[in-house]
């Protein structure tokens, strides 16, 4: 079965890339196609919103966090079992390194382009064709005009095109397709009650002719590409699966967080957890008194600062996770996880919550961002790859373990500390960049 792949980007953030790229997920799904949608970089609300759009779930590809290993066997998976994969990319096609534009060049990807028109007029054009000739080495399908206020605008904006590059649709102006958003980004998809509905009105809304991509002439054919990797970003250590030697969380149970509060999970960190041999058993911190029985816990981010009354309130929960703690048995808790944790936490109002107390110190929401980038820290364990993003700061006695370093020498440099068998951190780690020491973290 042949399987075409693109990447959906833009020329900056908020022009609208994810809510066209559900869009097209959106219609591929009710033209009869399989369709599977990636995330470029680290992102938790991207893919909840394509998860629900295409049907399937979204990973990330990310030459960085997972290497080029991992997600050519992503890609490759993929493409055996679609008709069409699409990857949105990162904030604009060339910003970050690595950027949307080298993973792209890695894959042989096709580029379709999301350009926000409702401020402009000829000027389109002039945009469209800075993203398709400032590095001419990638494969340029066209473009989708977003916020658009007419059929008549959106004409206005094609006929500014030059010939080489194709008009490929157009995407209204209308509230009733819009994704709210929240300080970190978009909303969770399970707090949005009507986004199936949303997503159906941009797919209905989106002026696209599916066969401008389906039967493209350039190398889209995503199990061709996946064959012709650059080995440019190559991690040699990871793959889409942990070699079978390092299967050591053989017969151990993991309790994972997952509910309002604690929802930040990648995919791929599953995957890791199972390949390992783990059994993974899901719990809530905010409606479960107790945990699971377990070897290991996970407290994985989300928005702990929105539920902070019913943490301080559930004593149930601080007393298992304190004897969980007490009984030397491993646990991970990252960014929001690790807020929680904490002995106090002050929200955005000021006023201070009892956190669950594992952690000397307290937790503090900001009204501006803290801390944004790439991280990668040396654990005793071996070194992890992830990312950090949060509006809160930590005011603690602890001292760290190890700090985490950004790839591209931005000023984040996380810490992480541990107490006892607990490890703590702002970094949303990625388990495939290293299952070895993913294993030995949740090893009992």
């Amino acid at each position: 079965m042949s399987c075409r792949a693109f990447l959906v980007t833009a020329p900056a953030s908020g022009q609208g890339k994810t809510t066209v790229t559900a869009a097209l997920a959106r219609q591929a799904r009710a033209r009869g196609e399989r369709v599977r949608v990636f995330k470029t970089g680290p992102d938790f609300f991207d893919p909840m919103i394509h998860e629900v759009a295409s049907g399937e779930s979204c990973h990330q590809l990310d030459l960085f966090m997972g290497g080029l290993a991992h997600c050519q066997a992503l890609l490759a998976e993929a493409a055996r079992e679609a008709n069409l994969i699409l990857v949105e990319g990162v904030m604009g096609l060339f910003d970050g390194k690595p950027s949307s534009a080298d993973l792209t060049r890695a894959f042989r990807l096709p580029i379709v382009a999301v350009i926000d028109g409702s401020a402009m007029a000829q000027t389109f054009g002039a945009l469209a064709h800075g993203l398709a000739s400032f590095q001419p080495d990638l494969e340029f399908a066209g473009v989708i005009a977003n916020r658009v206020a007419s059929e008549r605008h959106a004409a206005m904006l094609f006929e500014s095109l030059p010939p080489q590059i194709p008009g490929l649709g157009w995407l209204p102006r209308e509230a009733a397709i819009t994704l709210p958003e929240r300080h970190l980004g978009l909303l969770p998809a399970a707090e949005l009650a009507d986004l199936e509905s949303r997503l159906d009105k941009a797919a209905t809304a989106l002026h696209f002719d599916a066969s401008q991509l389906l039967d493209w002439e350039g190398p889209g054919d995503v199990a061709q590409a996946v064959g012709r990797a650059s080995a440019r970003y190559e991690r040699p250590d990871v793959g889409l699966k942990p070699d079978p030697r390092l299967s050591a969380l053989q017969g151990q149970r993991i309790a994972i967080a997952r509910d309002e509060a604690f929802c930040f999970i990648y995919p791929a960190n599953l995957d890791t957890l199972r390949a390992l041999g783990a059994e993974l058993a899901f719990f809530s911190p905010l409606h479960d008194a107790t945990l699971p029985a377990c070897d290991a816990v996970w407290l994985p981010g989300g928005y702990p600062e929105l539920h902070a009354a019913r943490i301080a309130a559930n004593e149930g929960m601080q007393l298992a996770l304190l004897a969980h703690a007490s009984a030397g048995k491993p646990l991970l808790a990252e960014c929001d996880g690790m807020m929680s944790l904490f002995e106090t936490l002050v929200t955005a109002d000021g006023a201070m919550h009892a956190g669950f107390g594992l952690l000397e110190g307290g937790a503090l929401m900001q009204g501006k961002l803290a801390a944004l980038g790439l991280q990668e820290a040396a654990l005793p364990e071996g070194s992890l790859r992830g990312h950090s993003f949060h509006y809160s700061r930590a005011d603690t006695p602890l001292v760290p373990i190890a700090h985490g370093t950004n790839p591209n020498g931005g000023a984040t440099t996380e810490a992480v500390y541990r107490v006892g068998r607990s490890t703590a951190s702002y970094i949303h780690f990625y388990f495939p960049s290293n299952p070895a020491a993913v294993a030995a973290l949740f090893r009992a």
